[in-house]
């Protein structure tokens, strides 16, 4: 019978796959003992009933073996080492083909290639060795955030696997393909971080072609591209591409690289300036001096500098001598005839 069993298998695994073969083979196993165990089991044994053979046939084939029923006869009990051996032999196939199932699943999630299910996540479209690493760290830094990376074609495995809220795809970044995969319509940012301002454009295009509600921030080389950014996402966030640290504040704070850009553009709505507090100044705290710039001239006071060194954003409490350099954000210079004034 076992040798029987044997040569079945061999002939189902030409024909048969995947789930289909242990399938078979218990049917195949179930059908032949229970014809078997009628034949040669005496009608007064029971165990052939409907009723009763299938729960026989579970635990036996499992080499549970609860002995509620049993043949009574040498030739019922060859049927039963045939019902033992077709168990074992099905149960084999059966965690043969679940482990090849799941080293399939993860075989293609490390070379990309699975559909993701997720949503609210980000979306990271480009991959530089050392700079994409450090850019994953700082927007997981603050919040658990899952993150999808997706390379090019020629980056031929996860480069990050050991990141369990890493996921990747690969592909071309500006195709449908790539977008479904990654799940671009259900993501809530995606930062184009690619090889150059004409990819970036084309990238940032099937971006908003997929999800027209994104939050989209976008490396480029040239700022002046932004323009032509604009007529593809009315909304983007475009950020210089040596600023890499910038990118992940822009997508954990959306809006912040236009605070930027307009701080480090002569001629914005704020610029940075800088004074040095004159003998006699009466706000000797940093809180004084905020409250005083701000409703005085609408100015911020963002940083102190006295011979301890710079301090960005120090207490209110935060002594201010005279000498003093305070850095602040105003429409324009205050002139130190100004800060007379304030005497």
């Amino acid at each position: 019978m076992p040798f029987f069993i044997v040569r079945v298998v061999r002939l189902l695994r030409l024909r048969l796959r995947g789930w289909r073969l242990p399938l078979a083979v218990a049917v195949f196993v179930f059908l032949s003992s229970w014809l078997a165990m009628a034949l040669l089991e005496p009608a007064g044994s029971g165990i052939a009933e409907p009723g009763t053979y299938w729960w026989y046939f579970v635990v036996t084939s499992a080499t549970v073996g609860y002995g509620d029923f049993f043949p009574a006869t040498p030739a019922g009990r060859l049927v039963g080492v045939y019902v033992i051996v077709g168990g074992i032999v099905t149960l084999t196939l059966l965690f043969t083909s679940l482990a090849a199932a799941l080293q399939s699943v993860k075989g293609k999630r490390l070379r990309g290639l699975v559909t993701l299910d997720l949503a609210d996540h980000v979306v990271l479209l480009g991959y530089s060795p050392g700079r994409t690493a450090r850019i994953i760290g700082e927007l997981a830094a603050e919040q658990d955030v899952q993150v999808v990376l997706c390379a090019w074609d020629e980056v031929a495995e996860d480069p990050l696997p050991e990141l369990p809220d890493v996921h990747f795809v690969r592909g071309d970044l500006s195709s449908e393909d790539v977008m479904v995969r990654a799940a671009v319509a259900r993501a809530r940012t995606a930062v184009v971080d690619v090889r150059d301002d004409n990819e970036a454009l084309a990238v940032a295009l099937a971006v908003a072609h997929a999800n027209p509600r994104i939050h989209l921030v976008v490396a480029l080389r040239d700022l002046g591209r932004l323009g032509t950014l604009r007529y593809v996402h009315r909304e983007v966030q475009a950020v210089q591409w040596h600023m890499p640290y910038l990118l992940t504040e822009e997508a954990n704070d959306p809006g912040i690289a236009q605070v930027y850009n307009d701080l480090m553009t002569s001629g914005g709505h704020g610029n940075t300036y800088s004074t040095r507090v004159p003998a006699g100044f009466p706000h000797t705290t940093f809180g004084d001096c905020q409250t005083w710039f701000g409703r005085t001239f609408g100015a911020t006071v963002l940083a102190l500098r006295t011979e301890g060194g710079l301090e960005v954003s120090p207490g209110w409490d935060a002594a201010v001598p005279e000498g003093a350099t305070l850095y602040y954000v105003a429409g324009r210079r205050i002139e130190p005839a100004q800060l007379g004034r304030g005497r």
